[in-house]
């Protein structure tokens, strides 16, 4: 047992540094990109490939000497993990559409040794269990070295494949939610029927079927009937890093100590016992549980994981989440059943999401010995190169529960949130897209954001809401937000290419948006599909009867920028009818829903309804004049007949304020985020309490907003090839600092000066100019470091 816990151990390690230093895109053949592959797709000779199943595929071959390099191409639906001579070496493929399956490369030489070598691969579909973002056409895997010299190596019928037993799904703690909960299923294991060591160089395969040689591999654009269209995986491998978990909030049945949880002392269960133990991480995280167990068995081990206690009485009440009294734990679950071996590992296919995790052990007539119980955390490898800070600590926490809320919910794609959904929406991505742009520099994943939205435009002219995804759904709105999260990469990026691209996309979403005006008011009243704008409203649909001044200034909001878009890339044609058709939709709302008596716009000409959104629009359209502009987001802010914008929505309040002047307000704006802290969350929620997820990708706009309006860090023109920096402090005396440039870091240390002067210093990266704003001054930036004193 101890010789596997420390072969454990390293292969985490190893892995650790692989996930982090993987690449995707290199040493690719040119011929795999455009034409069909040597390999076939495999799959099981007589098991249903689309019903739920988990698959081992294996295929042992000779090597006269270790190879220097011995790079593959390999893929899976739904998804794999490659070992090699027992060693985990990659895992994927990153998720995406079936006409855009991507296919992960590696160099696999390091793993090789001389004489007889495994390749091994786990593959996995859940079928009609699968999580909604989880595209599939049939269960298969794909392997294709990138030398004719390892041919031998590609999958075909000389693979050997099994079916493997144990697995089942498991739902009933999913069902007991009774929430939109479609991540994917849990797991239920009957380790007698496991086939342990399968992934061993020295495993007896004989008894194991020849695998069926069906599709070949082809790239999208190759052939005909093509199943998979495999591109390249555009982003790096996952981070995958040990967390222990910290600390035992109760135990029942059962005496343990802390010990247990440094993997430093194992925990005992005697037979015919039953016992609950009730763990808490101490934060959100997003990771692999790993369980390693001796003896028990036929015991029955069933792990809960959930985000948050909740109370017996009432739908996600959960109150303060560091609280256990007259609290119960409900959330999707696995279940181990040990068949009495040594060192037998618990692994589920997929990450889970937890901050407390309940295990409950009923043994039989043996004790069970549990050797260790910790997790992997699993994420896209962001690095946290920004930062911030100030004399106020209490933004500290903020921005350090937001970066941890952008984190987990950002893998293979973004996340609206890691435990319930795990979906990419572009009302969420656009803001997580900036995040990663400001904290890490890392644009890939935001990269890859608009592609698969762009990859989900249909016949009408729409980009789906969320992609990829089994199931379609249309949220208008957000194909319009697509269009600005172009024009967002265009600002902060320069790289015409991939935004070109996109442009027959962007006029196809603009002109579905105008075909759907009423002809008598000039307004958008009910395109259609679900109209979502923010929770505040039933079914987060504002009145839309007779003309919706809502939809109708996001539209102008987003003709504006793709006016911008269309102008940097030479299409004035497409420019100027967009800033026409702009202006013609403010005017009429100006005419229709502007109430001279509230002195504020309307959601419709009716005039009976009223919200922050209509209004937050309007001024970042500029429908009233510039002077007018504060006076109107001073009193939707306090006018308490006007319906609030949550946490998602505010974000476009902020930068409304930033626009007109208010920035120095915004810290008071922070108040719901403190309350969340204050509650004992450890990342930010979906929405005010009561809420169903407790991080969502939407809520940790501060990490973008302590930046870009309190540091006041913003590109002074497309590509920030200059930099325009007008902080706003608000009640703070001193500030520092950091946000990633594609040159470098822009760095910052500012403290007020006297009644309303300002000192300090400021880093930009070499070659990049720039402007520095106080109080209406001016003072020009180069690159490298310089002064700032005004008075």
């Amino acid at each position: 047992m101890r010789i596997l816990l420390c072969f454990t151990l390293l292969l985490i390690s190893h892995f650790t540094i692989f996930a982090q230093a993987q690449l995707p895109n290199i040493e690719i053949a040119p011929r795999f990109l455009h034409e069909e592959w040597d390999a076939r797709w495999i799959t099981h000779p007589t098991a249903t490939t689309k019903d739920f199943g988990v698959f081992h595929f294996r295929k042992t071959i000779e090597l006269a000497q270790k190879p220097d390099k011995c790079v593959i191409h390999v893929s899976g639906d739904s998804r794999y993990r490659l070992y090699i001579n027992g060693q985990m070496v990659c895992f994927g493929p990153a998720r995406s559409d079936l006409m855009h399956w991507n296919f992960e490369t590696i160099d696999i030489a390091p793993f090789l040794q001389t004489g007889k070598n495994s390749l091994a691969a786990v593959v996995w579909n859940f079928g009609a269990y699968r999580p909604v973002p989880q595209q599939s056409w049939e269960t298969a895997f794909l392997l294709q070295p990138n030398d004719s010299a390892f041919i031998a190596l590609k999958t075909d019928k000389t693979w050997k494949v099994l079916q493997d037993p144990s697995y089942s799904p498991e739902m009933e703690g999913i069902y007991n939610m009774h929430s939109y909960l479609v991540s994917g299923p849990g797991e239920r294991i009957d380790a007698a029927k496991y086939p342990w060591g399968w992934e061993n160089t020295d495993f007896k395969d004989d008894s194991w079927s020849s695998a069926k040689a069906i599709w070949q591999g082809m790239p999208r654009t190759s052939g005909t009937e093509i199943k998979w269209g495999l591109e390249p995986r555009q982003i790096p491998m996952m981070e995958s890093t040990e967390v222990r978990l910290g600390a035992i909030r109760l135990a029942e049945g059962i005496t343990l100590d802390s010990s247990f949880l440094q993997g430093k002392k194992p925990l005992t269960i005697p037979a015919n016992s039953r016992v609950r133990i009730l763990f808490d991480q101490k934060y959100l995280t997003t990771a692999y549980p790993k369980l390693i167990t001796s003896g028990g068995k036929d015991s029955k081990i069933t792990l809960t994981y959930a985000e948050a206690l909740m109370e017996e009485k009432g739908y996600m009440v959960k109150k303060n989440r560091n609280e256990l009294e007259n609290k119960v734990i409900k959330g999707y679950q696995d279940i181990f059943i040990p068949d009495g071996g040594d060192a037998r590992l618990f692994y589920p296919l997929w990450f889970r999401t937890y901050r407390y995790v309940e295990m409950i052990v009923e043994t039989k007539s043996t004790p069970l010995v549990i050797s260790d119980f910790y997790g992997l955390f699993s994420g896209y490898p962001f690095v946290e190169k920004g930062s911030f800070s100030s004399n106020d600590p209490s933004l500290t926490e903020i921005w350090n529960t937001g970066w941890r809320t952008a984190r987990l919910c950002a893998g293979e794609t973004y996340y609206d949130c890691p435990y319930y959904e795990q979906l990419q929406y572009v009302g969420d991505t656009r803001i997580q897209a900036l995040i990663s742009m400001y904290v890490s520099g890392d644009d890939r994943l935001a990269r890859k954001a608009i592609t698969d939205f762009g990859n989900s435009l249909n016949f009408e002219g729409l980009t789906q809401s969320r992609y990829p995804a089994a199931t379609p759904q249309m949220i208008p709105t957000y194909s319009l937000f697509w269009v600005n999260m172009l024009y967002d990469f265009h600002m902060h990026r320069q790289d015409a290419a991939f935004v070109k691209q996109w442009l027959t996309g962007v006029t196809t979403v603009l002109e579905w948006f105008l075909a759907k005006r009423n002809p008598s008011t000039g307004l958008i009243e009910n395109p259609g599909y679900w109209n979502f704008v923010d929770w505040c409203f039933d079914t987060g649909v504002p009145d839309l009867k007779g003309g919706s001044s809502v939809l109708s200034l996001q539209l102008a909001y987003t003709l504006r920028d793709a006016a911008v878009l269309y102008t940097a890339y030479g299409d004035l044609r497409h420019a100027a009818h967009y800033r026409t058709m702009a202006a013609q939709i403010i005017a009429q709302v100006n005419e229709q829903c502007w109430s001279v008596e509230r002195k504020m716009y309307a959601d419709t000409p009716a005039k009976k309804s009223y919200s922050q959104h209509a209004n937050i629009l309007a001024t970042l359209v500029d429908a009233l004049p510039v002077l007018d502009q504060p006076a109107l987001l001073k009193r939707i802010m306090t006018d308490t007949g006007v319906v609030e914008a949550t946490f998602y929505f505010k974000f476009y309040l902020f930068q409304a304020m930033k626009k007109t002047g208010l920035g120095d307000g915004y810290l008071a704006q922070l108040k719901p985020w403190h309350e969340m802290i204050s509650i004992g969350l450890t990342t930010f929620a979906e929405n005010p309490e009561p809420t169903r997820s407790d991080c969502h990708a939407w809520s940790a706009s501060p990490n973008y907003d302590l930046l870009a309006t309190v540091c006041g860090i913003r590109p002074g023109s497309a590509g920030y090839t200059s930099v325009w920096i007008e902080p706003s402090l608000g009640t703070l005396q001193t500030i520092q600092g950091k946000a990633a440039h594609p040159k470098g870091m822009i760095e910052m240390e500012l403290h007020r000066s006297g009644a309303s002067g300002v000192q300090g210093q400021i880093n930009l990266p070499p070659g990049i100019n720039g402007v520095f704003v106080w109080n209406k001054k001016k003072i020009p930036l180069i690159g490298g470091t310089q002064k700032i004193s005004i008075k």
